[in-house]
């Protein structure tokens, strides 16, 4: 467990003895110019005193075409100022151990943008300027070590005052540039690079609005959003209750319980009540609540117990979705129809008191089956609802409500039906391309949906036709999506960064209101994101890719989220929300283009982490900030409390 600076912060030339070889070796590659008689007496010695041996080897050195220093301080900077695209490479070696550390890889050498057809940047024919119409990537070479795609994959960090930056590329690297220029540069060449490989358009101002949408002008140029909005919430937030206590550095996680599972955890379906589930490749383990995590109490529910008397082998398929309802007393279980694909034709209801499924439903619409590859509660409290009988329901182009009572509102006879099915009571089916992966709900029932194309789309309470703000995407595919009880903030989830969105605006009377229950037309705060360094993505293991962030959990008006937390390979990062939040946090000094935070937490486990989330938060305890996080892999599930240090 430990910060995100921990290793990345270590420089890249920290000792006294590492910055004399450092001087010794950019000596090395001073400019002959450098070495006047003025330089030191010592050089004075070693030259003839003459005025025309010096003439004669001035005439030399012009014939070689060497720009002179017009300072010293040039000179220690660039160690030859005609070598193009010069700079310093650095690699990290050593990994996750004590022994870690950055060595120098080449003390000299350069970097190009390459445009190749291939994915791989073997084809070397068309260079940096070309102006081909072919259709291919940009790909960055260093030297003769790297050759990467210019992507998010990469997860480049920059670090302006010490002119460096770190990325991905089989590995993890540093660059050091020799000047600030130099470093200007490479990352605006490098910002349009990435803008044209993602979006397959040459970096201008009109293909930004193309892309973006005018009324978006702040997600291309920040400098030109409102972020006023992000300054009213962070007084906002210090002004709620208990507001001053979200983890910082002098806080610790410590792990209250570890257990091991009965095996193949896939997902964790948490209680605000008085229990939780562990949903697992045969079954589900019933665990107890507790102020400082979740423990077992011993109970198992089997699929394959035969309560029910279906025929279908969803029934003892692994669900990939597990949904309280009735106050925590059902479950509903989502099986997906064949493996690796998330679409579903129905599910099964769990009675969670005996432990039997009760029945299985069928997803129809107009008479004919239909598919669904998400569910969710109504909103964010309502599987505390001991009469609810309404959930929604997600597919690629669909969003709808899913009533378990038929269209007279009485409960349907189970006994009598072979296959019950669910009353499609309000949505709508949209022509294709939507592309919906995954939605949430707030406390008051409006819905957030994330898009294949990155899209965010929000959703009134009061129609599912059309979206009443449309947030547009930076590239990635949002796989995952969160969002505050209140409404005012959205959590979404991509591969390598999450991002986080404001919803307030001021409408034209003066009013803040969400861009769920209004038009935010230009008045949209730029995005913040959320990455782990270089480093750490590299150190989370092969399966590095975000999933699932999530708020903490509360489901009461006046309450305040204070974390946000997301599993990366072997790797929890937790974030302060308010820290997020905060326009001076150190994070975002001297950053250029959208604010990222690297400032996170981390909890690293032996296996790849199945899924993260804070319990709810009647079960923060007052000597804590926050509920107790609890952390599932595969066989074994830990639980986290935030602690104080004294």
């Amino acid at each position: 467990m430990g910060g995100s600076h921990s290793r990345e912060d270590l420089e890249l030339s920290d000792s006294d003895a590492e910055s004399q070889q450092e001087e010794e070796e950019e000596d090395n590659y001073q400019d002959v110019s450098a070495e006047t008689p003025e330089k030191s007496s010592s050089a004075g010695r070693n030259r003839p005193k003459t005025p025309s041996s010096f003439d004669e080897v001035e005439s030399k050195l012009k014939a070689l075409k060497l720009k002179y220093p017009s300072t010293t301080t040039q000179t220690q900077q660039s160690p030859n100022p005609n070598f193009k695209n010069g700079v310093k490479l650095y690699l990290h070696i050593g990994g996750n151990t004590p022994k870690a550390k950055w060595v120098t890889s080449e003390k000299l050498t350069s970097y190009s943008f390459i445009k190749t057809s291939k994915n791989n940047g073997q084809n070397e024919e068309e260079e940096e300027e070309s102006e081909s119409e072919e259709v291919g990537w940009w790909v960055l070479k260093v030297s003769t070590k790297i050759r990467a795609k210019v992507a998010v994959e990469m997860q480049l960090k920059t670090f302006k005052e010490q002119r460096r930056v770190d990325f991905v590329a089989e590995g993890v690297w540093a660059m050091k540039f020799f000047s600030d220029e130099d470093y200007k540069l490479f990352n605006s060449k490098y910002q349009d690079c990435l803008f044209e490989n993602t979006f397959g358009y040459e970096s201008n101002e009109a293909n930004k609005v193309k892309v973006y949408g005018k009324d978006f002008v702040g997600w291309a140029d920040p400098g030109k959003a409102d972020d006023s909005m992000w300054e009213d919430a962070e007084d906002e937030f210090l002004k709620s209750p208990g507001s001053a206590t979200p983890v910082s550095r002098n806080q610790d996680l410590r792990e209250e319980f570890e257990e091991a599972a009965n095996g193949g955890i896939q997902s964790l379906a948490l209680g605000a009540l008085d229990n939780s589930f562990l949903v697992g490749d045969s079954g589900i383990q019933v665990v107890k609540n507790f102020s400082h995590g979740i423990h077992g109490k011993g109970v198992y529910v089997n699929f394959g117990s035969g309560n029910h008397s279906s025929g279908s082998n969803l029934v003892h398929s692994t669900p990939k979705k597990a949904l309280l309802m009735r106050a925590e007393t059902n479950m509903l279980l989502m099986s997906p129809m064949n493996e690796g694909k998330l679409h579903s034709t129905g599910l099964h209801q769990l009675d969670i008191e005996t432990g039997k499924i009760i029945t299985e439903w069928k997803f129809e619409k107009d008479g004919t089956d239909i598919t669904m590859r998400d569910i969710a509660n109504d909103s964010k409290g309502a599987q505390l609802d001991p009469s609810g009988s309404t959930f929604l329901g997600l597919d690629d182009n669909r969003l709808c409500r899913w009533d378990m009572r038929d269209r007279h509102g009485i409960v349907q006879n189970l006994a009598s039906a072979n296959t019950p099915v669910l009353n499609w009571t309000q949505g709508h089916q949209f022509s294709r391309g939507t592309n919906f992966q995954c939605f949430a709900s707030t406390g008051d029932g409006s819905i957030v949906v994330g898009s294949l194309d990155g899209k965010i789309r929000l959703y009134s309470t009061n129609s599912m036709r059309q979206a009443k703000t449309a947030f547009p995407g930076l590239g990635s595919p949002i796989t995952h999506v969160d969002v505050t009880f209140d409404g005012k903030w959205i959590l979404g989830t991509t591969d390598t960064y999450l991002i986080l969105i404001c919803s307030l605006f001021t409408d034209k009377d003066g009013k803040t209101k969400t861009g769920f229950n209004g038009r935010m037309g230009n008045r949209i705060a730029a995005p913040r994101l959320l990455k782990l360094t270089p480093l750490d993505s590299h150190l989370a293991g092969v399966n590095n890719k975000f999933q699932k962030a999530q708020f903490s959990w509360v489901t009461e008006n006046g309450k305040q989220e204070r974390h946000l937390v997301a599993t990366a390979g072997k790797f929890s990062a937790i974030w302060n929300f308010q820290q997020v939040k905060n326009g001076s946090h150190e994070c975002y000094r001297n950053q250029e283009g959208l604010k990222s935070c690297y400032c996170y937490k981390i909890v690293l486990k032996d296996d790849s982490i199945v899924d993260s989330r804070f319990m709810h938060d009647k079960f923060a305890v007052s000597d804590s900030p926050e509920a107790p996080l609890v952390i599932a892999t595969p066989m074994k599930v830990s639980s986290f409390s935030i602690s104080s240090r004294r």
